[in-house]
């Protein structure tokens, strides 16, 4: 028996964005050394990130079209943050715009259907994860970035937090929500050691894997009731 089109859809998607992320990988890796794989990073690097786009999309059946629109533009914005991140010159703080933009989005779609803060101690819980990094890391912020910096760890931990308290009451959509948003902060906290106090070894192998991992649960999260032992 033939499997299902949705799965068969799945399964192709899944081997498409590791292959794009194992690609933009080896291309950050290899770059430093040999200028000539950069074109890689730059290619493979948005395309993972269109391919988790594209498997929000064509999620069926959805937890509500409110909370795929919200996913998808959260999507969207951290495909815009991946290119200013990646192109020549200093873009951090667009970039760091962008990603804000799209943990904005994503705490809306976690929004819909449920309380903010409720229960608190996630949230409480992901703000001191945030800023005990903010502690450690202060005297190397240079004195522009430190607003920003600090409007997006709150931002960030509050849709951790948030995505936290969801699913303790809800299904296995929300706990894979919860997974993303969780691996999400952990992408972001190795970048900022990177960025601030680095470098550190294979730097980009962390912070790229943790990320494609956070975004493609998040995806799956509009879908994720039927499949959640399919990672």
């Amino acid at each position: 028996m033939s499997e299902p089109r949705g799965a068969s859809a799945l399964h192709w998607l899944a081997a498409a964005t590791l292959l794009a992320a194992c690609a933009a990988i080896a291309g950050a890796l290899l770059a430093p050394h040999s200028p000539d794989w950069m074109w890689l990073h730059w290619f493979a690097k948005p395309s993972a990130t269109a391919l988790i786009f594209a498997l929000a999309w064509q999620a069926r059946p959805m937890v509500s079209v409110s909370y795929r629109r919200f996913v998808l533009a959260g999507i969207a914005c951290s495909l815009a943050g991946d290119v200013f991140l990646m192109l020549p010159g200093d873009l951090f703080v667009p970039g760091l715009l962008a990603f804000l933009a799209g943990h904005v989005c994503f705490t809306a779609a976690l929004l819909g259907d449920s309380r903010f803060a409720t229960p608190a101690w996630p949230l409480l819980a992901c703000l001191a994860y945030g800023t005990a990094n903010l502690v450690l890391l202060w005297s190397a912020i240079a004195a522009p970035l430190r607003v920003p910096v600090i409007v997006y760890v709150a931002v960030l931990c509050g849709m951790g937090g948030q995505a936290v308290a969801r699913a303790l009451r809800g299904d296995a959509s929300a706990r894979l929500a919860a997974r993303g948003a969780l691996v999400f902060m952990l992408s972001d906290s190795v970048l900022a050691w990177d960025r601030f106090r680095g470098p550190l070894p294979l730097a980009s192998l962390w912070v790229l894997a943790t990320y494609y991992l956070a975004l493609w649960w998040i995806a799956r999260s509009v879908q994720g009731v039927e499949r959640e032992g399919r990672a």
